[in-house]
């Protein structure tokens, strides 16, 4: 079973970029779809960008173009570079899973997109 750790969230301002990481810990970590989520206060858990084995993304519209996903198998980590945030980029920020399979959702970490 594969576990995951995000870390890397914080407070940025409007315009500002922020790096965010997800350690994954257990086998075939190279195998799996993996995406980032958000969940903002109030609102539904939402996928924004998903990475496949083989390095195709995908990005949801609200991000295109400002935010970029990409992974490291052999460190078993995934990374979302987020630039140009806006406040409405304000949420807790998961990855998981964005194929066949999803795991035990990690604990997030903040984003919070404010001056």
């Amino acid at each position: 079973q594969v576990q995951l750790v995000e870390s890397g969230g914080g407070l940025v301002q409007p315009g500002g970029s922020l790096r965010v990481s997800c350690a994954a810990s257990g086998p075939l970590f190279s195998t799996y779809t993996m995406g980032w989520y958000r969940q903002a206060p109030g609102k539904q858990r939402e996928l924004v960008a998903r990475i496949t084995s083989s390095g195709s993304t995908n990005y949801a519209d609200s991000v295109k173009g400002r935010f970029t996903i990409s992974r490291d198998n052999a460190k078993k980590t995934v990374y979302l570079q987020m630039n140009s945030l806006k406040p409405e980029d304000t949420a807790v920020y998961y990855c998981n899973g964005a194929g066949s399979y999803t795991f035990r959702w990690g604990q997030g970490t903040q984003v919070t997109v404010s001056s």
